[in-house]
């Protein structure tokens, strides 16, 4: 006789896998003469397993999230998760000199403009 449960058996090759929250972390963004800064707040984050990728005029941030909350109760937002955002940018970044730096659950994304895009002042000739 066929096996006619339904349920996914712990262990089970074929169960789908459990699906992670998506959270978008908080950021701010500054603008200078020179660039673009922006600031994500990633905590739990690890260096090695963020992902920053410019492409087409868009800035995309991944980090998976991988620390529990201290005590026995496991809070929300101390829950394994991953980190996503996205960003339409200007035309006008220097791709080739786009920096990252993670320091202590900050993400800080350096997008330089290119000298096309920067404001000169232009020189007035007198004749």
């Amino acid at each position: 006789m066929a096996d006619t449960n339904l349920e996914r058996r712990e262990g089970d090759p074929r169960a789908p896998a459990p699906r992670r929250r998506a959270v978008a972390p908080a950021v701010d963004v500054f603008e200078n003469k020179d660039e673009y800064l922006i600031l994500a707040d990633v905590p739990g984050a690890a260096r090695d397993r963020v992902n920053v990728h410019f492409e087409h005029g868009r800035l995309t941030l991944e980090a998976p999230r991988e620390f529990t909350a201290p005590g026995p109760v496991l809070a929300s937002e101390y829950a394994p998760a991953d980190y996503h955002r996205s960003f339409a940018l200007p035309q006008g970044v220097d791709a080739a000199r786009i920096e990252a730096e993670l320091v202590a659950g900050v993400l800080r994304i350096r997008l330089p403009k290119s000298d096309a895009v920067r404001p000169r002042r232009i020189a007035i000739k007198g004749g």
